[in-house]
């Protein structure tokens, strides 16, 4: 959700779009939209001289965490995002907007019809308490500490890689790679960097399902990005690659 509706790093069919938006909505942030604004507006706060520690988790882990997951900020003078009609006018968009929390009971139901009380807590609460936290947690890290390839001059946060949530995150805590190409629908740049989120792209390119990926060779070039790593001689550079499992599925079909 977030390679594509947020930074459209890939062309899908309009089905797959809304398959992955509603997943994405069921994670239990916010709606489709919503999740746009507050992903422009860190963005955007993240690339000024100044940022508010709220906006680049600049504060104790505690304090961090109570403002991300309890906390509203409100801006007297915010910045005015656009988000693009496909979006906005988006009949089926608009309902999940309206109605994100509520998606939750199309889970809830037959949980707990099959499962009980002990399913419904599982499938839903610890579900959402556990993506929720989790997406703060490698957030704050990623913005704190751990590994980094690039610096973005002038921007006052710099993201980070946290190679330990690499394969858990689905690639997403190869937050220094996001940081200096937004626009790339492969986030483990490297080799050694996992990214499930690009292998399933990867595989369903292969199909000829998913199109027009883009990756750091296909976007602008940015004068403000700096390699500061040492090692990049040694490191391998990940290109796509023809995939077993779609081979297997062409071959059977």
């Amino acid at each position: 959700m977030h390679r594509l509706l947020i930074h459209r790093s890939y062309e899908c069919p309009k089905w797959m779009e809304y398959l992955f938006v509603y997943l994405g909505v069921l994670v239990g942030m916010a709606g489709p939209i919503g999740m746009m604004i507050q992903h422009d507006l860190r963005d955007w706060a993240q690339r000024q001289k100044k940022c508010h520690d709220y906006l680049l988790h600049g504060s104790t882990i505690i304090k961090d965490a109570w403002w991300q997951l309890n906390c509203d900020l409100v801006l007297n003078h915010p910045p005015t995002f656009e988000i693009e009609d496909r979006v906005s006018k988006n009949r089926f968009y608009q309902l999940l907007e309206k109605s994100w929390m509520f998606q939750q009971l199309i889970l809830a139901v037959p949980l707990y019809m099959y499962g009980g009380f002990a399913w419904l807590v599982w499938g839903i609460s610890v579900r959402i308490v556990v993506s929720v936290g989790g997406h703060w947690l490698i957030g704050y890290f990623a913005h704190n500490q751990g590994d980094k390839t690039w610096e973005v001059e002038g921007a006052a946060v710099q993201g980070h890689n946290i190679r330990v949530a690499g394969f858990l995150s689905m690639g997403e805590a190869w937050h220094n790679n996001h940081h200096a190409y937004p626009g790339s629908a492969m986030l483990g740049l490297y080799n050694d960097e996992p990214d499930p989120g690009w292998w399933v792209l990867n595989a369903l390119h292969n199909l000829g399902v998913v199109k027009n990926i883009k990756l750091p060779k296909q976007l602008p070039v940015r004068t403000e990005l700096v390699n500061v790593s040492n090692n990049m001689h040694n490191r391998i550079e990940r290109t796509p690659e023809d995939c077993k499992v779609a081979q297997f599925l062409r071959k059977d079909t």
